[in-house]
């Protein structure tokens, strides 16, 4: 894992995250409609909540203790039942997949990049898009060295690109990561 990370702009929640490899997991699963930082703080309240963070754990709660959990002030996510249910998910995935084991997404077996975005695209909540940034983070600030990893991410795996989550490693690069993603809704809805 990184030894720094800088995804939630708390030092305590991005040291889980480079501690944790379900937590960085489940902080990539939480980034969609909240800032990134919400999102990648989220695992960091999970675990204040719970005492822990395993997929163990969230895979065996009950399924409204859970979205309890998610919608205690602070809110986890914008959509507490929605996103508690989807982590849920992916935490039965990884323990009925990989025996509980997180980092096996991308180590058992030896896997190449190819064959890593399709085991997180294989995950509940992982579709193309957030399986590349994904892998793109792994690579660029987790020093994935699967062959073939900056092919599989595409745009996300360019080393020069500030176009995600994977490109943010302190003030600077967010601010650009937020200026390129503002560009493109801006190029979207003028397509529209």
């Amino acid at each position: 894992m990184a030894n720094s990370l800088y995804l939630s702009g708390d030092a305590a929640a991005d040291a889980l995250l480079a501690e944790n490899d379900f937590a960085l997991l489940v902080g990539m699963l939480l980034d969609q409609q909240v800032p990134m930082e919400t999102a990648f703080a989220g695992p960091a309240k999970l675990r204040e909540r719970l005492g822990d963070l395993s997929p163990e754990q969230i895979a065996g709660m009950d399924r409204d203790e859970l979205v309890a959990v998610f919608a205690e002030k602070p809110a986890v996510h914008r959509y507490p039942k929605a996103m508690a249910g989807r982590v849920q998910d992916l935490a039965r995935a990884i323990v009925e997949s990989y025996d509980g084991n997180t980092t096996a997404l991308w180590t058992e077996g030896d896997p190449d990049g190819k064959e890593v975005l399709a085991r997180l695209k294989a995950l509940p909540g992982y579709g193309q898009q957030k399986a590349k940034i994904f892998l793109a983070l792994l690579g660029k600030q987790f020093g994935l060295s699967a062959p073939g990893w900056r092919e599989a991410a595409a745009e996300y795996g360019d080393p020069d690109a500030r176009r995600s989550i994977a490109d943010v490693t302190d003030g600077n690069s967010l601010s650009e990561v937020r200026a390129f993603k503002k560009e493109q809704k801006a190029k979207a809805k003028l397509a529209t």
